[in-house]
């Protein structure tokens, strides 16, 4: 869209480690974070969804309105998302808190899309996402990450106290800056994933921003708490 890449430099400059980068995702790497995902995936969980490019993406790949998630932690973004995808549930909330909140029954979901900019985030963090989406995620479904890195951003160590596994997609050379997209899927031994997920759970100290869902498409929003 002719404003999303204002929308997003706007939010960079305001605050550039939780945004990320200065233009939204282009074509190319939509394209390449969507190509395994079909009608079937569903539903579907995007995380960092920020303009709606991959959203766009997921919809010409035949995924219904009514099976996105969409969690977005710019307000500014979560209104945008909101009116593009009036079928879709938009939450506004911080992604590390997944595992705290009930977003759906058991795990059902087929896939997450992550435009998170997790190379910015702290260790302690991205363990809180992934592990937090991985608890939706059904038997056989995949986490799809990009990086604008030459390796995946999240450390050996970090896959291996989760059980999970990184393969690469392939590159999306023609993206600018060029990027990579990775599937993060669970290892065979899936007992050694409850296993040591259980151990970081009781090892982890709780994560400084409290922040919960403030926003549930269609109802209201109310500005975030000031601290």
């Amino acid at each position: 869209m002719p404003n999303d890449f204002l929308s997003f430099f706007l939010a960079w400059m305001s605050a550039p480690r939780r945004v990320g980068a200065i233009a939204p995702s282009g074509a190319a790497l939509a394209d390449l974070i969507t190509r395994e995902i079909t009608p079937s995936s569903g539903p579907i969980l995007e995380l960092g969804a920020g303009t709606g490019a991959f959203t766009t993406q997921l919809l010409k790949r035949g995924i219904r309105q009514q099976h996105l998630t969409l969690v977005e932690y710019g307000s500014d973004f979560m209104k945008l998302l909101q009116a593009r995808f009036p079928g879709a549930r938009v939450l506004w909330m911080d992604a590390a808190r997944l595992a705290g909140e009930r977003l759906y029954d058991g795990a059902p979901v087929g896939a997450v899309i992550s435009g998170l900019p997790l190379l910015n985030m702290s260790t302690r963090k991205t363990i809180a996402i992934l592990s937090g989406a991985f608890s939706y995620i059904r038997p056989g479904g995949a986490f799809y990450q990009f990086t604008y890195g030459m390796t995946f951003p999240v450390p050996r160590p970090v896959l291996d106290r989760l059980g999970l596994r990184a393969t690469l997609v392939d590159r999306a050379i023609l993206n600018v800056p060029p990027a990579a997209v990775y599937r993060l899927s669970r290892r065979p031994q899936i007992n050694l994933v409850a296993a040591n997920a259980s151990r970081w759970a009781r090892q982890a100290r709780p994560i400084a921003d409290d922040r919960r869902i403030l926003c549930v498409t269609p109802a209201g929003c109310a500005p975030p708490p000031r601290r």
